[in-house]
């Protein structure tokens, strides 16, 4: 049945979604994990305009950026629709949380890789806003 499944996603979506690496699978806890990542910092302001820089450079258009309510959403249309909505959370000792919640057309990328290369980009971002390197 998942077999049969994973195949109608593949045909109904073309090449897309190899191009996506969208795969089935894993518990919400685990792409919870993934999609998170902490930072020791509490300038949320600083984190979030490292977002905003981050997104622009893979290519991403900024929809909507609150940054009272830090959340910030973004698509990028190259032959196909990713969305992504990136949300930043105090927690305790210092330390902000950072999630990535993205999507492929309307199914969500499960792929640690594309959430890996998302925050290896943004962890540069940060180092340069955070140090206050233009």
């Amino acid at each position: 049945m998942r077999v049969l499944l994973v195949l109608t996603l593949f045909v109904l979506t073309g090449c897309a979604a190899s191009t996506a690496a969208i795969t089935a699978g894993g518990s919400q806890v685990e792409l919870r994990q993934m999609q998170t990542r902490e930072y020791e910092t509490m300038d949320r302001r600083g984190v979030l305009r490292s977002i905003v820089a981050t997104l622009q450079d893979l290519g991403f258009v900024i929809d909507k950026a609150d940054f009272d309510l830090a959340t910030i959403s973004a698509t990028k249309l190259q032959k196909y629709e990713i969305r992504i909505t990136v949300t930043v959370r105090e927690r305790d000792s210092g330390r902000l949380a950072v999630r990535a919640n993205a999507r492929f057309n309307e199914d969500p990328i499960e792929d640690p890789k594309s959430y890996q290369d998302f925050f290896a980009t943004l962890d540069k971002a940060m180092f340069l806003t955070l140090h206050k390197v233009d």
